[in-house]
């Protein structure tokens, strides 16, 4: 008879030691009994009876999806190729697993779907440019679409933009053509500005009395500092005149 007990504890201490399931921190187990959802299980441990429960567990922890590249055409219809990834983490863990199959492999087909969509309704300029845009856009419809899973939509980021070789080419010889015109733009600006201080500068020689000779003076010493250089003096047709008539009278006084 005292056999017998010993079985029946060992028994029952062996059901029960094989009944404890630990729950981690970061995770949520669902408990299902003979079929039927019926509860959530915190972290920590557990009982799941075996044979009339069984549970499953959920990671709360932010995951990351790649989308794989994605061919989509743009609203100026161009061809690209789009990847991205994806960052979400399951807010209600019951929805998780009620209510899609596979979650992981649902958000991924639908993260590739809306991808093309959302390309297909930028022009290829805006898909460069305002690649943060797009992706928020994209992160809002995903987060919408899986709500009723109980899955959060974190971040959405493109990650790379391929462009047809002949595209590329295209937009290399664009990039150059407005290098090119803005270093017209400046240099046209730049000789705006300095006809404008050339004019200033003539102003300010013609009313000031003997500025200009001040000028010319400057710029000889100027020339003058390297002796490579020849000078010639242009001497006003007054100033021979007042030499050849200081010659004639020195010769009527001889």
């Amino acid at each position: 008879m005292t056999g017998t007990i010993y079985t029946i504890l060992g028994v029952v201490v062996f059901i029960i030691l094989i009944s404890i399931k630990q729950v981690n921190q970061y995770e949520r187990g669902l408990r299902f009994t003979l079929g039927k959802y019926s509860g959530l299980m915190n972290p920590g441990w557990r009982l799941v009876w075996p044979i009339i429960q069984f549970y499953k567990k959920v990671d709360l922890r932010v995951k990351a999806v790649d989308v794989p590249n994605q061919e989509a055409i743009t609203k100026d219809n161009i061809s690209v190729s789009v990847n991205a990834v994806i960052y979400y983490k399951i807010r209600e863990a019951d929805k998780a697993i009620l209510e899609v199959e596979n979650f992981f492999y649902a958000i991924s087909q639908l993260a590739q779907t809306t991808m093309r969509n959302a390309v297909g309704q930028v022009d290829l300029d805006e898909l460069l440019s305002a690649r943060d845009r797009v992706s928020e856009s994209i992160r809002a419809i995903i987060d919408k679409a899986s709500d009723p899973w109980g899955i959060e939509v974190i971040n959405v980021e493109l990650k790379d933009i391929t462009l047809p070789e002949e595209m590329k080419r295209v937009i290399g010889k664009q990039a150059e053509a407005e290098r090119e015109k803005r270093a017209i733009i400046i240099k046209a600006e730049g000789e705006v500005i300095a006809a404008s201080n050339m004019a200033k500068a003539a102003n300010t020689l013609s009313e000031a009395r003997g500025a200009l000779h001040l000028r010319t003076l400057q710029s000889i010493n100027d020339v003058s500092s390297d002796q490579s250089n020849t000078i010639i003096f242009a001497v006003p047709l007054e100033i021979l005149r007042a030499f050849e008539g200081f010659g004639k009278k020195e010769e009527k006084k001889e």
